[in-house]
């Protein structure tokens, strides 16, 4: 279940971002976290970082941004599944948020999101 960390890389294109809106998504606290399995067969975990001008100005936007990285570097290694995209954006509070808070925050999602890939799959009730 993790993955090594020279193995990462970054989302950068808009397109990365849009595909991984369409995956499964986990919000806690200050963070919310996107996840897309690839079908691609490679087991390189790719990341990317947002905040929106909701959450206040470009300092504020870029200090999140910053404290989700550092988030990403701390978790991923341990938490994240291969082959998946991760997009970690920015709630409002992420900017003041207490960094050991925003891990546990950031933990908790990207937990979440592993149970739900990893539980079989639900079949509903016949009609």
């Amino acid at each position: 279940m993790t993955a090594p960390a020279e193995q990462f890389a970054r989302l950068t294109r808009r397109v990365e971002f849009l595909a991984a809106a369409k995956g499964r998504y986990c919000a806690r606290g200050a963070v919310l976290v996107q996840m897309r399995p690839r079908d691609d067969g490679a087991a390189q975990v790719r990341v990317g970082f947002t905040a929106t001008r909701k959450i206040g100005g470009a300092v504020v936007r870029n200090k999140a941004k910053r404290r989700l990285r550092e988030v990403a570097r701390a978790l991923l290694p341990r938490l994240a599944l291969p082959g998946c995209d991760y997009v970690f954006i920015a709630r409002s509070g992420a900017p003041d948020r207490p960094f050991p808070l925003l891990l546990e925050d950031a933990g908790k999602a990207l937990a979440q999101l592993a149970r739900e890939r990893a539980a079989p799959p639900t079949q509903g009730t016949p009609p």
